[in-house]
């Protein structure tokens, strides 16, 4: 029996009813030989085939430049999702199935003709809806957007939304490396395309747990009438990563932490966490509420960067009892690189809710354990009764909600401690998805391709959205330039992060609450 069976009917809300039908539709991958359709991609669209929620009739079509047949495309795929797939081992009846609706057209982004091959391909399947309803999947450098949304577009096969069909583009991060690029790149997707058809994807959304923020927050009355200045003391944010930078020290050296992690995925489970009630579900007015959020971000002077942001570096540590090498020794890093592995910064929120509160972000590599989670720390009491007797023992309360691993929600108070003498300590009620729901979470590349094909754009990324994240860390990238990192800013890998942190929170009488392994 499952824990759920506890409860009457009347008490499961099914919101599946306003979800949008998925109507037949052909997905079309560029960049199919790449590591994501492999690793990503198909094994979401395969267990999205398995669960039945894709379209009655569908088409997968593989575009690259490499030659192959679709038979040979197939057992490549096949291949791949033995060592990807979520469940194994892999059902080859379902398999079988699936595979007959993938097909492969081989083509260079840059060649008209490739594009005149590719709609003959789609007008092949006979269904109309497979030639009209299209989802283009960009597994692309941001570099060839653009060539392949005006190719799209010259061959007839990227129309203006209207009737008789639809088409969307799906674009992986990095949506640019400041603002003056991602204003460039959303312009040369948004010259031929209506933004209402880009779907900007940051797979952090499409966790099951940060899409249970909002509804955390806006179905439980008890907890959203204490979520402002009056009963929250400080918010803080940590996205801490165990594995070092390895094999991607020269993608490193480009984005460094502030870009790789706090402009796209710590930046939106903020404007979930702290922004406004949307007037409705639909995606706009959510999305509406984000940038609001986004916006009321008060802007970091030079100077305020100085005092507000730490950033940090790791060097050689112990890691889970491993000797684990410095960044400016791993491989195509720089010996006296200045990037930065860890950052953490203090941001205030400027509007009625959250005037006041400190909002702390951290997030690093090769720190001690990896984990996501959000920290409502409340107000203390008031300075009488067991506060007066204990002071700062008496712990103050606060809700954790745990985006990964061992996802859940566990709220910390106090109570006392059983026997003759009196004593009081921090004890925690603590809610599990897995023990609550079973073990089965949906890879966040399923629910999000799921979406895609549905159109619900709730879960991706809006051009003002990625813009205004962009102003934010635009201006703390301007405060660091010309500076060298400070000795007060290294750590050695297996530590939660240099000093110049744990100075940051002091400051405000504040202290690090570090995730721990749920027991």
């Amino acid at each position: 029996m499952s824990a759920t069976d506890n409860f009457d009917d009347t008490t499961v809300c099914r919101l599946d009813t306003q979800r949008k039908v998925v109507e037949p539709c052909s997905i079309v991958i560029f960049g199919a030989s790449g590591d994501l359709t492999a690793r990503k991609l198909i094994p979401a669209l395969y267990h999205l085939f398995k669960d039945k929620q894709l379209p009655p009739a569908f088409r997968i079509i593989g575009f690259a430049r490499r030659e192959k047949t679709d038979e040979s495309f197939r057992a490549e795929l096949r291949e791949a999702l033995g060592n990807f797939s979520r469940t194994k081992p892999v059902d080859d009846a379902v398999w079988s199935d699936f595979a007959a609706n993938i097909v492969y057209c081989m083509g260079d982004l840059t060649d008209a003709a490739a594009y005149q091959k590719l709609e003959q391909r789609l007008a092949s399947f006979g269904n109309p809806a497979l030639r009209n309803n299209v989802l283009f999947y960009l597994a692309i450098s941001p570099s060839q957007f653009g060539v392949a949304v005006e190719q799209l577009h010259s061959a007839n096969l990227l129309k203006p939304p209207g009737p008789g069909g639809w088409q969307r583009i799906v674009v992986e991060k990095p949506f640019g490396h400041d603002l003056a690029s991602a204003h460039a790149l959303n312009s040369e997707l948004t010259r031929y395309a209506h933004e209402q058809q880009v779907f900007r994807i940051d797979h952090y959304l499409g966790k099951e747990t940060v899409q249970n923020i909002l509804m955390f927050r806006f179905s439980n009355s008890i907890f959203e009438r204490l979520w402002n200045r009056e009963s929250v003391d400080h918010v803080q944010i940590t996205v801490s990563e165990k594995h070092s930078v390895g094999g991607r020290g020269g993608y490193y050296e480009e984005a460094g932490a502030l870009r790789d992690m706090v402009q796209n995925h710590m930046l939106q489970v903020l404007s979930l966490v702290a922004m406004e009630p949307p007037v409705s579900l639909e995606a706009e007015s959510i999305r509406d509420e984000k940038v609001k959020l986004l916006k009321s971000i008060r802007p970091l002077s030079r100077e305020e960067v100085a005092k507000q942001v730490v950033r940090g570096q790791y060097f050689a540590g112990v890691l889970d009892g491993q000797p684990q090498t410095g960044y400016r020794q791993e491989p195509k890093v720089k010996p006296d690189s200045n990037v930065e592995t860890f950052v953490a910064m203090k941001l205030f929120i400027d509007n009625w809710r959250w005037s006041g509160v400190p909002f702390y972000l951290r997030t690093g590599k090769t720190l001690p354990l990896g984990a996501s989670e959000v920290r409502i720390q409340f107000r203390p009491t008031p300075n009488v009764l067991f506060a007066a007797v204990c002071g700062n023992k008496l712990d103050p309360n606060a809700l954790t909600l745990r985006l990964q691993p061992d996802e859940g929600i566990y709220m910390r108070f106090n109570g006392k401690i059983p026997g003759t003498q009196v004593g009081v300590r921090p004890v925690r009620m603590h809610f599990s998805y897995n023990s609550e729901f079973g073990a089965y979470t949906p890879e966040a590349y399923e629910r999000l391709l799921l979406e895609a094909v549905a159109g619900d754009a709730t879960l991706f990324i809006r051009r003002d959205e990625v813009e205004t994240a962009w102003q934010i860390v635009d201006s703390i990238r301007q405060g660091w330039e010309g500076k060298p990192l400070s000795n007060r800013e290294f750590y050695a890998a297996g530590t939660w992060g240099p000093i110049a942190a744990e100075e940051l929170l002091a400051q405000s009488g504040h202290v690090w609450r570090d995730p721990q392994p749920i027991k």
